[in-house]
């Protein structure tokens, strides 16, 4: 809609104000064609192209003052004709109504609260639909009737084939079948359903509208598709704008997409899903408080991420290291027995048969349920068989036994028979009954599964797993998938100084502490008002309390009675009769608190537990983390655990360090200063002021300010010149040797520690400053050509295959990423060569490297010339001479840019997270993963989509191009900057938009799942 500017202005527009303003009288367009009425939509063509092509041209520090000048100046002139004419509002077909616009402008944000005299929300969506191209609903639950308030507008979208996507979840039961029902078979929506029945992690209500124009336009807030929510509901909802809230709808798309590509949402077809939905409505609808995915036949059995970290464990230790014999160490509720039958039907697949299977536990209860999740994530109702009480097998070929019954004589079952054999809570293993039947068995793959490797009596069971555990779940995992219960950890100054303590063996003396501590009246009534202040009812808290000696705990046990918190100490002199007791009492309510020594470290498992009280040191991570997961199982009676650590002043010796990064998972002096901000959901730390200044300056001091000179102290301590060997008997890790200075290297630590070393070369300083770049490698094939390519009287470069060719110009180009001057590749080889104790160096290097391999490497699909292995590590360089791209001729240093290509090669280089220093909105959503199979990316600024540039990406399937994506999480790491992760050529999927143009690639490999959780824009 507009009415036509007066005859004659676009030729005195174009020819003299495109000419004046932009020197772009080239451009102008000949209107004797044109009619009237379209002449303001080309001259605004016209102009926009002009302007942009004027603006590309200019320094970047120029654009702004030439874009506010050209503001100016179009405001003069000809162009004031413009401002008496109408808005062009709406494009539509002949013949067709006009949309009905929202109350609340395109481009424009408002909180609507359906209050009176502002639009509802069933009225703003119901105009949002009558103009829309694209529609994404997020809804916890959908119901009937809030469908019907906007059907003739969903009818509307259905006939003009506007595509409509819908995810939902059966949470609470509160979702309607008929709701959906009609949204796919009467208004062709696309739904797909969350199946859970009591996980709170979606909640969330949005609505996005996507617009070719670009206007897009979403709604967040309160509203489920219901009729009190759209329409005279008490709800909140803020609407949001692709112009005046870019980021906002960037990360809606994001989010969205992102949960659409999630398996964890299963498509819904009326036809085929109305009995499956009907199912989970009902059992959501009950009182199930677990989090477990409800078990429904036709539903695949997905792991949850920190699983799939263990399969993939597992796999690298069978792939890559040839390892058969694996520990897994799992917290309780983590579903070990999940990941074993996952593991089990991954291995039947490969071997391409139904592998025999031994499950040992000790108890009936546990094999029964084991014997369910195998059913369950096999699909098959009848799989295996149970060996305990009165059970015995028929077929015997999938044994779910108990101990006791495979040592007993009425079991014809031989346990050296089985393919595969997996045993639970393994820490049982070093029991006689369990040795005997360990002894007998030699199968393909052993499994076991415990939540606690440490045994009371110290016996070993590493020693079956090559003194390793293959994975180990954190506590900075768990709680991020939301396994554990959240905690909120107080750290508070106690006001005690134990600075001249006596220090032995890393610890203080106990008889020290208990005198510090034992009769100590002061810092009992601070702990009693910290309990009064954190904890929500002390009289009906039901608390743990970690003390340094008997004397210790029953003096607390008394302080804290006489107050009216009743409670009991606990010790192991407390005979079994008495700590049962105290347990049930415990539970039960009678007693609010028990005080222990060491007994409470692991072993018992009291869900109730709320409240914990740190009133000792501990400088062990394993001893506070034991101590913490007395308190972390999930129960319906708590919905936090309340930890009161009690700090004082420390001798130099103790470090908080090890606690605080077993807490976060980083623990670092700007982390604590910064009040931790990055912590999981519904977890908090909070340290007064006092104990904050303790612990970053204990952890400060941790740090010898003569770091160096430590070093080569610890370096001569242990009497060892091999790299591997020495990190092993100091419990140091690669970055202690390589790790800040760039200067940092092995070779010289040797050296100033008076250990034997080969000669200097001619110039090693330089060289020595490149050796830590070669940390990255862990594939064993890159590695194995390094090592021959770095040593004394090695190959010349014409001996090479081709393959080891490049890898010789990809270590090259790793040294010298300048080239060195170099005027032949054997001129560097020879020059690396020259410096023995470097080579020696690398050697040992690589050694360690490639003993710590995360994923598997392999070749790439479709590109199996390229020196390159999926899954694998690699720096810019060694990517850049891999394809070709970085010669003798052409360096590959100062080649910054996101993409790279070479002939018919693209490398795209991706910094999942672009800001180092804070969270950035702006940038977060440019390229992330969808899923861990498809990836969306923006080109270079200025790629147009119909420009050449732009068209090799878009025909990528069809021109013979290939792609290369590398990722990484940030730029800088540990050894200078960080190295990418090869995900594998990708194929074109789909894109939208230029300058810059959004695509999704399609990988060949599906990504590993730490890459895939740390770019995604959702957690878990």
């Amino acid at each position: 809609m507009h009415d036509p500017l007066a005859p004659g202005i676009y030729e005195s527009v174009v020819t003299h104000r495109l000419e004046q303003l932009l020197g772009a009288s080239e451009l102008d367009p000949e209107y004797s064609d044109v009619p009237e009425p379209d002449r303001p939509h080309v001259f605004a063509r016209h102009l926009a192209v002009a302007a942009e092509r004027h603006l590309a041209a200019l320094p970047k520090d120029e654009q702004l003052t030439a874009v506010n000048s050209l503001i100016a100046q179009l405001t003069d002139g000809p162009l004031d004709q413009l401002s008496n004419q109408s808005q062009l509002t709406s494009l539509h077909a002949p013949g067709k109504p006009s949309p009905v616009r929202p109350a609340t402008p395109l481009s424009e944000v408002a909180l609507l609260t359906n209050t009176r005299d502002e639009p509802n929300m069933a009225s703003e969506i119901a105009r949002e639909l009558q103009s829309v191209d694209r529609v994404d609903l997020l809804c916890a639950f959908i119901r009937f009737a809030g469908i019907a308030v906007i059907k003739r507008e969903l009818a509307a979208l259905r006939d003009r084939g506007v595509k409509l996507r819908v995810i939902t979840t059966t949470y609470r039961g509160a979702t309607q079948r008929r709701a959906l029902d009609e949204l796919v078979e009467k208004y062709g929506a696309e739904v797909r359903i969350r199946y859970e029945t009591a996980s709170t992690r979606l909640h969330a209500k949005a609505w996005l509208f996507r617009r070719h124009s670009g206007f897009d336009t979403g709604y967040v807030g309160s509203s489920n598709l219901s009729r009190s929510a759209m329409v005279d509901g008490l709800e909140w909802n803020v609407r949001i704008s692709s112009v005046a809230t870019p980021t906002l709808v960037r990360k809606f798309e994001a989010t969205f997409d992102t949960y659409w590509a999630d398996p964890a949402f299963k498509t819904y077809n009326p036809a085929t899903d109305a009995e499956l939905l009907d199912r989970a409505l009902a059992a959501a609808g009950g009182a199930g408080t677990g989090r477990e995915t409800i078990t429904i036949s036709g539903l695949d059995v997905q792991p949850y991420p920190h699983q799939e970290r263990i399969l993939e464990a597992l796999d690298v230790a069978r792939t890559v290291y040839d390892r058969h014999n694996n520990l897994i160490v799992a917290a309780t509720g983590t579903g070990k027995t999940v990941v074993a039958a996952l593991d089990y039907q991954r291995l039947c697949q490969t071997a391409d048969e139904q592998l025999s299977l031994l499950f040992i536990a000790h108890r009936k209860e546990i094999l029964e349920q084991s014997l369910r999740k195998y059913r369950e994530v096999l699909g098959d109702g009848s799989f295996g068989e149970l060996l305990v009480g009165g059970h015995r097998p028929a077929n015997g070929k999938h044994v779910f036994a108990s101990i006791q019954s495979l040592n007993g004589s009425a079991a014809n079952i031989d346990p050296g028979d089985f393919d595969v054999v997996a045993i639970d809570e393994f820490h049982h293993a070093a029991a006689p009954t369990y040795r005997t039947i360990l002894d007998s068995i030699s199968p393909t793959e052993l499994l076991g599964l415990t939540a606690t490797p440490e045994r009371a009596d110290n016996l070993d069971i590493l020693g079956w797993f090559g003194g390793q555990t293959t994975y180990e779940l954190r506590l900075w995992d768990a709680l991020e998938q939301d396994l554990l219960c959240p905690f909120h950890y107080y750290g508070i100054s106690d006001n005690t100084d134990l600075r001249s303590l006596a220090w032995s063996r890393g610890d203080y003396k106990q008889a020290d502490l208990e005198k510090v501590y034992t009769g100590n009246h002061a810092r009992t009534l601070l702990i009693l008002k910290a309990v009064r202040e954190y904890v929500e009812s002390p009289t009906a808290m039901k608390a743990l309390g970690f003390c340094v000696s008997i004397k210790h705990a029953e003096y607390m046990a008394d302080a804290f009675s006489r107050q009216g918190i009743r409670s009991a100490a606990l010790t192991a002199d407390t005979s079994p009769e008495a700590r049962a007791q105290a347990l049930a009492e415990l539970r039960a309510g009678a007693l609010q608190c028990l005080f222990a020594v060491d007994i409470f470290n692991e072993g018992v498992d009291i869900p109730d537990v709320d409240t914990l009280l740190m009133l000792r040191p501990t400088q062990s991570a394993t001893i506070f983390l034991q101590q913490l997961g007395r308190g972390l199982r999930r129960s319906r009676n708590k919905s936090q655990l309340t930890v009161l650590d009690f700090i004082g002043h420390q001798r130099v010796e103790f470090n908080y360090g090890p606690r605080f990064a077993a807490l976060t998972g980083d623990g670092s002096p700007r982390e604590i200063e910064e009040d931790f901000p990055l912590l999981p959901g519904g977890s908090r730390i909070v340290l007064d002021r006092q104990a904050q200044e303790i612990v970053v300056e204990s952890i400060k001091r941790a740090v010898p300010s003569n770091r160096r000179a430590a070093l080569v102290q610890s370096v001569r301590n242990t009497g060892t010149a091999i790299l591997s060997e020495y990190l092993r008997a100091s419990g140091c890790q690669l970055s202690t040797v390589y790790g800040g200075s760039s200067t940092r290297a092995w070779t010289p630590l040797l050296r100033d520690a008076g250990m034997s070393v080969a000669q200097e070369g001619p110039d090693e300083a330089s060289l020595l400053k490149r050796v830590r770049t070669l940390a990255h490698v862990d594939d064993f094939e890159r590695a194995a050509s390094y090592k021959r390519l770095a040593s004394v009287g090695g190959p010349s470069y014409d001996s090479l295959s081709e393959r080891d060719q490049a890898y010789a110009r990809m270590l090259i180009y790793t040294v010298w990423p300048n080239r060195g001057g170099f005027a032949t590749w054997d001129a560097a080889l020879d020059q690396l060569r020259e410096h023995p104790a470097i080579c020696t160096e690398v050697h040992q290097l690589l050694e360690v490297t490639t003993s710590q391999i995360h994923h598997v490497p392999r070749l790439s699909e479709g590109r199996p010339d390229l020196p390159l292995l999926t899954h694998a590590q690699y720096r810019r360089e060694e990517v850049l001479a891999a394809i070709g791209f970085a010669t003798l001729q052409r360096k590959a240093q100062g080649q910054a840019g996101g993409a790279v290509w070479h002939d018919t090669t693209a490398a795209l280089f991706v910094n999942l997270h672009k800001s180092e220093s804070q969270f950035s909105p702006t940038t977060m959503y440019r390229d992330y993963p969808i899923s861990r199979e498809m990836f969306h990316w923006e080109s270079p600024n200025n790629t147009a989509a119909d420009s050449e540039m732009g068209q090799r990406y878009l025909s990528q399937r069809s021109n013979g191009c290939t792609v290369l994506l590398f990722v990484r999480d940030h730029p800088d790491g540990q050894f200078g900057s960080s190295p990418y992760v090869y995900l594998g050529p990708v194929d074109y999927v789909s894109h939208q938009g230029e300058r810059p143009i959004a695509i999704t690639w399609k990988l060949r490999r599906p990504m590993p799942i730490d890459v895939f959780e740390s770019g995604a824009v959702i957690a878990g």
